[in-house]
């Protein structure tokens, strides 16, 4: 579980990077700043919401932390997708952004889903 944890922080990371490089390029470009705004914010905030989640006050602060995150990356796809559609971001570019998303998107879910596992768990006592 530590590995995929440090694994979604660097890849939710680079997403980030990769949304602020875009949204520049975009808003030069295009001169497009409503749209690509909220694709900026939300698509930064995942990787902000996860980072956080690494020092959550408890299990289920952990849970709610990476649930906004989820929300944030499922939102993320929503403003992608509309770009797409809207003709104002090309099929590659789309592709590529849409499926680094899913990834983390499915990374957020087993995370959440594992962690709620445990905590439903009994612990038990280990006697030798």
């Amino acid at each position: 579980m530590e590995q995929r944890k440090g694994a979604l922080v660097k890849l939710s990371f680079e997403f980030a990077v990769k949304i602020v490089r875009f949204y520049k390029r975009f808003v030069e470009e295009k001169r497009e700043f409503v749209l690509s705004k909220q694709l900026l914010r939300s698509g930064t905030a995942i990787g902000s919401l996860i980072r956080e989640s690494q020092n959550a006050e408890s299990k289920a602060d952990f849970i709610h932390k990476l649930g906004i995150a989820q929300k944030e990356c499922d939102e993320t796809i929503f403003w992608l997708e509309l770009l797409y559609e809207t003709d104002f971001l090309q099929k590659e570019e789309f592709t590529t952004l849409v499926t680094e998303a899913n990834s983390i998107l499915k990374m957020l879910r087993s995370a959440i889903l594992t962690t709620k596992k445990n905590l439903k768990e009994p612990k038990t006592t280990h006697n030798p």
